[in-house]
């Protein structure tokens, strides 16, 4: 039942974290944001924003490698196909090889299935970009991204925040 419940909490994130509006100062201010956290707990992650058409901002941390921005492009191109955070689509999936099926025609090496790609939605007009995060364990990633969302729309993170994976 869990999984179920990570599908229902997440499907709220994405309903409730939508933006008035979006441009390149509301990126820099969330990836700022997230570049500090990451400084400050030594999070060896890196944080692509982008809208459809382009870049907005990127900045690689300490300790991040050189994989990690391939796996944030393929999450991002996810969340352009399917218009929703690339965690839930993990949990809907459930497919540990981290591939979509056969018959989705999507190619392993522009999509995967990986948690830390979230919409950006804004409200009027939808899902119109990506905040993707990628270097940690994908759980994490995805809380990231949540986390910072949460803090600049002044969401009360607690009650959007997943909780600890069952082990």
């Amino acid at each position: 039942m869990a999984v179920a419940d990570d599908i229902a909490l997440i499907k709220k994130q994405e309903a409730a974290l939508v933006f008035p509006s979006f441009d390149e100062a509301v990126a820099f201010e969330i990836g700022a944001a997230i570049r500090d956290r990451a400084l400050a707990e030594t999070m060896p992650i890196i944080v692509d924003i982008r809208t459809f058409d382009r870049p907005l901002f990127y900045a690689a941390m300490p300790g991040s490698n050189a994989s990690n921005p391939d796996w944030a492009r393929r999450k991002i191109n996810v969340v352009k196909r399917f218009l929703k955070s690339t965690y839930r689509m993990v949990l809907e999936q459930q497919r540990p090889d981290r591939t979509f099926k056969v018959g989705e025609g999507l190619d392993i090496s522009d999509y995967v299935l990986a948690g830390g790609g979230f919409p950006v939605t804004v409200k009027g007009a939808g899902v119109i970009g990506v905040i993707a995060v990628s270097g940690l364990p994908e759980r994490e990633d995805h809380g990231v991204v949540v986390d910072a969302i949460c803090k600049y729309l002044r969401v009360d993170a607690a009650e959007l925040a997943l909780p600890p994976e069952a082990k």
